[in-house]
């Protein structure tokens, strides 16, 4: 056998040294890692950065690659910086799978990395040593993701590594954003990377698209002569810059605005535009639609713009070219981000209406009045669940904005109700991405709280969310990193998701009988509570609707002033 030159010189850079220090110069906070065979030289090379105060991310063990990645994902949606994952050859890439899709129909650029079995058999260092290291080699491993990602390649030399990863933030922070692949076979990881300083590859992301300015002429135009004109967004509030135009905007021309499947918090709930989170009836009324970082702007086997009504998208990718089957009707079509065009569709409306114009006056006057009555009929409804002896997820989601209060950072994978969860602050909601990979929340909680230590960060999960989050693992993870988050789960013993779609197409199917609740029947329901104190936090469960708040505030208050993670298992009725 063949000796292997580099084994000559242990101490010099290896690939693996380099890899850490170029992802730190890319700004990366965390490499969150599930470590498997592949995994000595990075080890080694985080022992060496702490020996000499060479500056590499924080390595932070996540026991499952499905948070790994959410939890990349939130941290990522707090801070805006792209964070970094490595995984155990093909079998850790595969376990990503779900979160990964998570990440890239929300536009969220995460460098995923995962091993590769060793090239060769032996007389090389990091040549195979164990039995797996045969059947998990993959012809393309790659391309079980190929279709999720922007880009993918296998480093393939030591010395490529710095071109490498500046190829790969190029790619994932290109518009619109995304996750990229990168394998690293074992024997390209041990092998000598030595290098002169100052020459770290020089690679700016090419500046996101700017709105065309004919573009935003005809839509001024549009909306000038619009007499009933809606706005439907999803995730023009991914930035503070983007809350601030959409609130300006419709404020000063009267412009409704729906927050239809809303990601991020689109507009403030108590500003008098916001009209709610359900396109209908306002969407059958309009004459004009203005489509914002929304996928999905309405349902078309369930409701529809009227007949003759103009319809504008606005967005980093407004057509969503990665979605095989999407029908919407589009008059104009403006690629940009949400502040560029707002902003520029503001100054071109200030040269043509004058904000005391006697039709804007009227319609902001019936839009406030229509939001005020909006919000008068959901408290009518939640004094009605108190009264009640069940807790719904209504009266939930109520208590849950009273008890945490409004700089707390709320992740929500699917139950909370946000027309009675009031925020106003940007950056104080999340929401699951439109993939709907069950199991993010958590993880994404998990994030938010290491980029926002600050905040208190409440998850809010449905009962099968929890279940498909690992929660053991994550649980695990909030303990040793020493991140107190607050999680809620709404219990009500079932995938609502899939009952209700069996009774949408079966109402008077067989199953229908049952009430639907076949293969989504989730009883026995687990003492989810008990699995956060296996991990030392506090757990509670709660079933009636006048101990809720207590609890929620008592759960608030290990959170923030003990700094122990809580959960509450509040058995509700939905």
């Amino acid at each position: 056998m063949d000796r292997d030159p580099a084994a000559d010189r242990p101490n010099e850079p290896s690939a693996a040294d380099r890899l850490l220090l170029g992802l730190k110069a890319h700004g990366v906070d965390y490499f969150f890692a599930n470590p498997g065979t592949d995994f000595p030289s990075i080890i080694e090379g985080f022992a060496r950065a702490a020996e000499s105060g060479a500056r590499v991310p924080r390595a932070v063990l996540v026991p499952h690659e499905n948070a790994a990645v959410a939890m990349a994902h939130g941290v990522y949606m707090v801070s805006g910086r792209p964070q970094a994952v490595m995984v155990h050859t093909s079998v850790g890439t595969g376990n990503t799978i779900n979160t990964l899709i998570n990440a890239a129909r929300d536009f969220v650029p995460i460098v995923l990395m995962a091993g590769r079995s060793p090239i060769s058999e032996g007389g090389h260092r990091g040549s195979r040593t164990r039995y797996i290291q045969w059947a998990q080699e993959m012809f393309d491993q790659a391309g079980m993701v190929r279709e999720i990602v922007k880009w993918d390649y296998e480093l393939r030399l030591p010395d490529q590594v710095d071109a490498v990863l500046a190829r790969a933030f190029e790619v994932a922070t290109a518009s619109p954003r995304g996750p990229v692949y990168l394998t690293l076979p074992r024997e390209i990881l041990a092998a000598s990377a030595a290098r002169a300083e100052g020459e770290t590859p020089r690679r700016a992301a090419p500046l996101p698209p700017s709105p065309d300015p004919q573009a935003i002429e005809t839509l001024a135009e549009w909306i000038a002569a619009a007499k009933r004109p809606l706005i439907i967004a999803a995730g023009s509030g991914r930035s503070a810059e983007g809350v601030a135009a959409l609130a300006e905007i419709a404020e000063r021309y009267a412009l409704a605005v729906v927050a239809f499947n809303q990601r991020y918090m689109t507009l403030p709930t108590a500003h008098p535009m916001h009209q709610g989170f359900q396109p209908r009836p306002l969407l059958e009324e309009a004459d004009l639609v203005i489509v914002i970082e929304c996928d999905v702007p309405w349902i078309p086997s369930l409701e529809g713009p009227k007949a003759g009504a103009r319809i504008a998208h606005i967005g980093e990718d407004p057509s969503f070219r990665r979605y095989p089957l999407r029908s919407f009707p589009a008059d104009l079509s403006l690629t940009a981000t949400a502040p560029a065009a707002l902003g520029a569709l503001e100054r071109a409306l200030a040269a043509r209406l004058r904000l005391d114009a006697p039709a804007i006056a009227a319609r902001r006057e019936a839009l406030a009045r229509r939001s005020a009555e909006l919000s008068l009929r959901r408290r009518g409804e939640i004094d009605k669940d108190a009264a009640g002896s069940v807790i719904t997820p209504a009266f939930l989601s109520r208590a849950i904005g009273e008890a945490v209060g409004e700089e707390a950072i709320i992740v929500n994978e699917y139950p909370l109700r946000l027309d009675h969860c009031p925020r106003s602050r940007p950056g104080s909601y999340f929401g699951s991405s439109p993939a709907g990979g069950l199991g993010w929340g958590l993880g994404a909680a998990l994030g938010a709280k290491l980029a926002a230590p600050e905040h208190l960060v409440a998850a809010t999960l449905g009962d099968g969310a929890y279940v498909f989050a690992n929660p053991t693992a994550c649980h695990w993870v909030a303990a040793v990193g020493e991140l107190p988050i607050l999680t809620i789960v709404f219990n009500n013993g079932l995938y609502a998701a899939v009952r209700n779609a069996t009774l949408d197409l079966y109402k008077d199917g067989v199953a229908a009988r049952r009430g639907g609740r076949l293969l989504a029947d989730l009883h026995p329901s687990p003492a989810y509570e008990m699995l956060v104190e296996a991990s030392g936090g506090y757990g509670v469960r709660v079933e009636k609707p006048a101990e809720l708040l207590s609890v929620l505030k008592r759960a608030v208050e290990v959170v923030t002033r003990e700094r122990r993670q809580a959960l509450v298992n509040v058995v509700c009725q939905y």
